[in-house]
């Protein structure tokens, strides 16, 4: 499959619909005037090279609503141009030291640019992090291991039922929380603990299947759903058009503080509006106190919150949210707030 880009249509396209901000893109420091393409560079990373605030690519590469959760996709090779007057940026090739020629590319659709680092997020592209009722109801189930051992790792055997016989790789996992809203104590879904995938070897009730992988043991009472197929994901950094109040309300694998390049789970998704390729900025709860003055009155006052990080939202329920920590200036904490930025 091939993708053609015609680099110079974003210097046509309509600007966002979303209300104007104050001020426009700040350009970094350190901004190069150019910066070609190389494998390992992600969409965010290269707006870093020429905005403070890389989330404002939208804004300066001039793409419209649909381009933004669709975008022309970026390539190794290709010559990203920096035009300092807008700033706009723009893809082509130059032609001696300045001349900027327009060119349209023909590339695998697999060596596209990823948005943002897919050795951090590709377990949770594909993986079934929260289920419902209605989907562990429908899902497979180990009934027995071989030899009767407790726990099975690569390489062993397990029997299962519920299997359909269409279906060769399964993923095998654990519902291992309900995830329920801080605020209004509501279970929103829950979220499942990949376990690794398997194998079928041989249809019957029950089936028997090969374990291909273990990221933990497997075990008799642990649920099995059909594999997603990956795919690439290229949505562009962009904020919500709407408000956004919601709240951090768990970290992948269940600590209670993070950083960087780390995944965390937020109570809004698809019913508030939050999309792929939302970016949200964290903002700290520094809780309340109590003022006493020297009558003995008793004041409470609310802090206000802090922001100190952004996030990228990278998969969407229709409760929750899947989101990578982009920046912060300290530990992310369960509870912790996300609004638009």
């Amino acid at each position: 499959m091939t993708r053609i880009i015609f680099p110079l249509l974003f210097s046509v396209a309509t600007l966002l619909g979303a209300p104007a901000l104050a001020a426009p893109a700040a350009i970094a420091d350190d901004a190069p005037d150019s910066h070609t393409v190389v494998r390992g560079d992600t969409l965010w990373g290269i707006s870093g090279k020429f905005l403070k605030e890389p989330w404002r690519w939208p804004e300066v590469w001039r793409l419209n609503r649909d381009q933004i959760r669709n975008p022309h996709l970026i390539y190794p090779g290709q010559i990203i141009v920096l035009d300092r007057s807008g700033p706009y940026l723009s893809i082509g090739r130059r032609i001696g030291d300045q001349k900027l020629q327009p060119q349209a590319y023909h590339e695998e659709l697999k060596d596209a640019l990823a948005s943002i680092p897919m050795q951090d997020i590709e377990p949770f592209l594909t993986k079934p992090l929260v289920v419902d009722e209605a989907r562990l109801a429908d899902a497979g189930t180990v009934v027995a291991t071989e030899t009767s051992r407790v726990y099975m790792g690569p390489g062993d055997t397990i029997f299962a039922k519920n299997i359909k016989e269409d279906q060769k790789v399964w993923q095998v996992l654990r519902p291992a929380k309900p995830l329920t809203d801080p605020v209004t104590k509501e279970v929103l879904g829950y979220e499942a603990m990949y376990l690794g995938a398997a194998r079928v070897t041989e249809n019957g009730t029950p089936a028997t299947l090969e374990i291909l992988s273990a990221v933990e043991e497997i075990g008799t009472g642990d649920r099995l759903l059909v594999s997603d197929k990956p795919e690439i994901f290229s949505n562009v950094p962009h904020a919500p058009e709407n408000e956004v109040a919601g709240r951090l309300i768990s970290i992948y694998r269940g600590v209670a503080e993070t950083g960087r390049n780390h995944v965390v789970t937020l109570n809004v998704g698809a019913r508030e509006g939050i999309e792929r390729g939302h970016v949200l900025a964290l903002h700290r709860n520094r809780g309340s106190v109590v003022y006493k003055d020297d009558d003995g009155n008793k004041e409470t006052y609310n802090l206000p919150e802090k922001r100190y990080g952004l996030l990228f939202v990278f998969r969407v329920f229709d409760r929750v949210s899947y989101a990578l920590v982009m920046e912060t200036d300290g530990q992310v904490s369960v509870g912790d707030s996300v609004r638009k930025p």
